[in-house]
């Protein structure tokens, strides 16, 4: 996905298109995971995160913003939502990182 982000950007950049790619940064609540045994889904977040911070994404400028690899936090973050409690599955517990990062 890291290519395909890098060479549509460059490809389409010129005409005013963005492509950017968007990763949570903690494990969504979703069917998905269902194949992965083991995953306490207290601990992780409700897809909404990644909607809102594709909205955040999908609304600014797009000349000039584009190749980009964003985290939905980071992004929430930069559009002044630094609490990220309304998005847990349980609150009290520690959200778990996702699977593809570190």
């Amino acid at each position: 996905m890291s290519f395909v982000t890098l060479g549509l950007a460059a490809e389409f950049g010129a005409q005013g298109v963005a492509i950017n790619a968007l990763w949570p940064r903690t494990i969504i609540a979703t069917d998905a995971l269902n194949m992965i045994p083991g995953i306490d889904l207290a601990r992780c977040r409700k897809p909404e995160i990644v909607a809102d911070a594709a909205h955040a994404v999908l609304t600014r400028p797009a000349r000039g913003f584009a190749g980009n690899f964003l985290l939905d936090e980071d992004v929430l973050r930069a559009a002044g939502i630094s609490d990220f409690a309304q998005y847990a599955v349980d609150a009290t517990k520690k959200p778990l990182p996702d699977l593809f990062l570190d």
